[in-house]
C-alpha cells in the first residue's frame, strides 16, 4: 500500500471516532470480513489480533481442546510449541485439521487459489505480513465453528452483540477461558485496503 493510501485510511478511521472493536458503530471490521469471505469463498470470518490467536480460534471452533490430538502436516516450531502449551498433541499422517497461509503485500492474490484448493474445515489467514500490525482471520463455512471462535476472542462474559444488553444469547458457546484477541479497526481498515487492491487493474486509483 502506498503511504498516501495508508494516511487516507487512518484519517478516515480516526475522524470517525470509532477506534475500538467493541463499539457498535464500527464498520471497518465487518468490511474486512466481507473482503476475506469474498476472496476465500467462505461463509464466515473471525477476525483476530495475531496468527497464534487465529490458530487457537480455529481449534476451539472445531471442538479441539486440552487433551485432544490432531493431524497437522508441516507444522512450524512456533505453532507446535503453542499447541503443546494448549495441551493439544499432534501426530503425523492424515489430513490437516486447519490450513494456513501467511500473506504479504506481494502475495495477497494467493488467498483465492489457496482457499479454493483447501479441504480443511478451517482456514487460518495470517495478515501480519501486510505490514500494519499483527492481524489474522479464521475462515470457515461451519457456522458453529465461527460462533465458537467469536466467543473465544471476547475477554468477558458477553459477545459483541450482547455486551450492551448484558443478556447472554448463547450460553452453550462460552468457552472456559476467553482472551482479548480482538482486532483493532485501524489495522482492519488498512488490511482491507491492501486486500481490495488485489481486484483492481494495474494503475487503477484507490
Amino acid at each position: 500500500m502506498e503511504p498516501y493510501d495508508t494516511a487516507t485510511v487512518l484519517t478516515r478511521v480516526l475522524t470517525s471516532g470509532v477506534v475500538m472493536s467493541i463499539e457498535k458503530n464500527d464498520r471497518e471490521l465487518p468490511g474486512l470480513e466481507r473482503v476475506l469471505k469474498k476472496h476465500a469463498k467462505r461463509a464466515n470470518a473471525v477476525l483476530l489480533n495475531s496468527g497464534t490467536a487465529a490458530v487457537h480460534a480455529a481449534l476451539v471452533g472445531l471442538g479441539v481442546g486440552h487433551g485432544d490430538e490432531i493431524t497437522q502436516p508441516g507444522l512450524d516450531d512456533k505453532t507446535a510449541a503453542f499447541l503443546s502449551w494448549l495441551g493439544v498433541s499432534v501426530r503425523d499422517g492424515g489430513p490437516a485439521t486447519f490450513d494456513r497461509i501467511s500473506l504479504t503485500g506481494d502475495t495477497t492474490a494467493d488467498l483465492a487459489p489457496f482457499a479454493a484448493a483447501s479441504t480443511a474445515p478451517a482456514l487460518v489467514v495470517d495478515l501480519t505480513g501486510l505490514g500494519f500490525g499483527p492481524a489474522a482471520a479464521v475462515l470457515t463455512d461451519d457456522a458453529t465453528a465461527w460462533a465458537k471462535g467469536e466467543r473465544l476472542k471476547i475477554f468477558g462474559a458477553y459477545d459483541l452483540r450482547t455486551m450492551w444488553t448484558q443478556e447472554e444469547a448463547d450460553a452453550d458457546l462460552v468457552p472456559g477461558v476467553q482472551f482479548n484477541y480482538r482486532l483493532s479497526p485501524l489495522v482492519a481498515a488498512c488490511a482491507r485496503m491492501a486486500l481490495t487492491k488485489v481486484a483492481q487493474p494495474a494503475g487503477a486509483a484507490s
